[in-house]
């Protein structure tokens, strides 16, 4: 299983395989030939609430432990399920805008994904 995080405005590479793009909102100032995502699951992403949480001053363990809350709700249990077959059978890469990948959603998405 490989997975990896990667900025959506880092250069596709052939490398990349599956592109899914974890954020919510679609980034600034990107068009969606140049990204090149092929998936944008947006039940994955952090609540609205949480998120602004987080960008507020929230902290990154507590942020961490509320998302994986919110992703054992069915919906979102279901798209990572689906995501994690994808990542067995080749190399998914989750985009994000965040200018912090290391501590971000994304990261937390590629650990569950790796477990």
């Amino acid at each position: 299983m490989s997975v990896r995080v990667r900025r959506i405005y880092e250069s596709p590479e052939p490398a990349d395989g599956v592109r899914v793009l974890v954020d919510r909102l679609w980034p600034r100032g990107l068009s969606k030939e140049v990204a090149h995502v092929d998936e944008w699951p947006k039940g994955l992403t952090p609540s609205d609430e949480l998120r602004r949480w987080f960008h507020a001053g929230g902290s990154y363990e507590e942020f961490v432990r509320r998302y994986e809350a919110e992703l054992a709700a069915p919906e979102a249990a279901e798209l990572l399920a689906g995501l994690r077959e994808s990542a067995q059978k080749g190399q998914v890469t989750l985009l994000t805008s965040s200018k912090t990948p290391d501590e971000s959603h994304a990261t937390v998405l590629a650990r569950l994904l790796a477990a």
